[in-house]
């Protein structure tokens, strides 16, 4: 019999993994307590931007014309306990209010929901990022609420999903880790990958805690090496250099690379910053907080990029943001995404209003989501109307609708032509000579 597959918690992540896994061949059954989510994928919407979604939901929906039927969703945990085999965990787990721990209350209510309808063999399947140490306890709870005993068992899978990029980072991972206590885990989880490890995609077996530690290793390092050439910007800043060719250099080095060396208002979105706080606090709950102390740094300095941007914006304005008309184009944590949690560019363009400045901002898919966060600021439908008037315009998140701006033509409408660039993504030589006064951070003379 073939393997039916359920995901529970249909986020970003949940979302993007049962239609992926559909897209593999199995049969989904996917559960979100939310029951307009549960309507919205019913009927092939899905409930985040993010590319290739859509399309994949809409092939394989049950119901949908010409669909495939195989991809179906619940609010019922009972349901979702007898159809499938293998139950994908993909729960949100935020930071605790007040508190740098994670928070896995979400988690814990999946796993009280689900285990006590498990009255045979079955496996669950952690995706989602957590302290290390949560699979052992999560595990003694599966065997303790489930009919089927033992026979409940738990693995962890890490995500390293992109978002943006989800849909070919689940259908071709670059790397799928398993944690596993059991052959039959194991065996289990090679037949829910074969396809991707059929092209070549590696396979690494670890023990639970190892794989738990998986997510949040590669989320600090590459915090801290965007942090890194932040910092070298801030030197940059004094010493008169240019971050974007010290980057360039740096990059040709095997050791280095290229990748997240581009200097700018500093990371965000759901995972990186809370990922970062939960590690170095699970690490002084585990007795080595030394060992992950340099993190703290890691997101002090993240945190100063913003500060950061606001000061130029100030500095650009002679001084002043009372009464100043600013442009922010950008509202998502990056491109290619609709999400807003954590957004420098959100933070920065809140920042500017708190202090008096009028803010208006454009992004091509997140501005629904910046409204719920931050209703007080002007929303705008183009960059065109977002810059009308402006005093001066920031580039906070790199889509390249924002590269393709043609300068000439936004010059047209606003008051002065003053760009900031948040993410050094900008031709500074078409702007200049569009008559535009570049700057951006860590290139006071470029």
């Amino acid at each position: 019999m073939p393997l039916k597959i359920s995901v529970i918690g249909l986020g970003y992540l949940g979302a993007t993994h049962a239609a992926a896994m559909a897209e593999l061949g199995f049969e989904v059954i996917g559960l979100d307590v939310v029951p307009s989510k549960v309507e919205d994928l019913s009927r092939g919407v899905s409930p985040v931007y993010e590319p290739g979604l859509e399309e994949i939901l809409q092939r394989h929906v049950a119901g949908l014309p010409g669909s495939t039927g195989r991809l179906s969703f619940t609010t019922s945990p009972q349901e979702v306990a007898a159809a499938a085999d293998v139950h994908f965990i993909c729960v949100n787990t935020p930071q605790r209010a007040g508190e740098y721990a994670c928070d896995m209350t979400y988690f814990d209510s999946a796993v009280e929901a689900l285990a006590p309808h498990l009255d045979r063999p079955a496996l669950v399947v952690g995706k989602s990022t957590v302290p290390v140490g949560s699979a052992a306890r999560l595990a003694r709870r599966i065997a303790e609420l489930a009919p089927a005993g033992e026979d409940a068992e738990l693995a962890w899978n890490p995500e390293f999903l992109q978002e943006g990029f989800a849909v070919r980072d689940t259908l071709h991972p670059d790397r799928i880790v398993i944690g596993v206590t059991s052959e039959r885990s194991e065996a289990l989880l090679r037949e829910v990958y074969a396809t991707p490890l059929a092209e070549g995609s590696p396979l690494v077996v670890t023990d639970l805690p190892t794989a738990e530690l998986v997510k949040t290793a590669a989320n600090a390092f590459l915090a801290t090496k965007i942090s890194f050439i932040n910092a070298m910007a801030e030197v940059c800043e004094v010493a008169d250099g240019d971050v974007v060719k010290l980057a360039e250099a740096l990059g040709h080095d095997e050791r280095i690379g290229r990748k997240f060396l581009r200097s700018g208002i500093g990371f965000g979105g759901g995972c990186l910053p809370k990922d970062l706080r939960a590690f170095f606090a699970r690490a002084g709950e585990l007795g080595a907080s030394e060992a992950l102390q340099f993190l703290r740094e890691v997101d002090s300095l993240n945190m100063r990029r913003r500060a950061s941007m606001v000061e130029l914006a100030r500095e650009a304005l002679g001084g002043s943001l009372l009464g100043r008309r600013i442009a922010v184009l950008g509202a998502a944590f990056k491109p290619e995404t609709d999400d807003v949690r954590d957004s420098p560019a959100l933070n920065i363009a809140g920042q500017l209003h708190l202090q008096g400045a009028e803010v208006s901002v454009y992004d091509p898919k997140a501005v629904e989501n910046a409204r719920a966060v931050f209703p007080t600021l002007r929303y705008t439908d183009s960059a065109v109307e977002a810059a009308r008037g402006a005093h001066v315009v920031l580039h906070l998140t790199e889509w390249r609708e924002f590269q393709e701006l043609d300068p000439a033509a936004l010059g047209e409408v606003v008051t002065t032509r003053h760009i900031l660039d948040g993410r050094n993504t900008l031709d500074a030589s078409l702007w200049r000579k569009a008559d535009w006064t570049y700057r951006a951070l860590g290139r006071p003379t470029a």
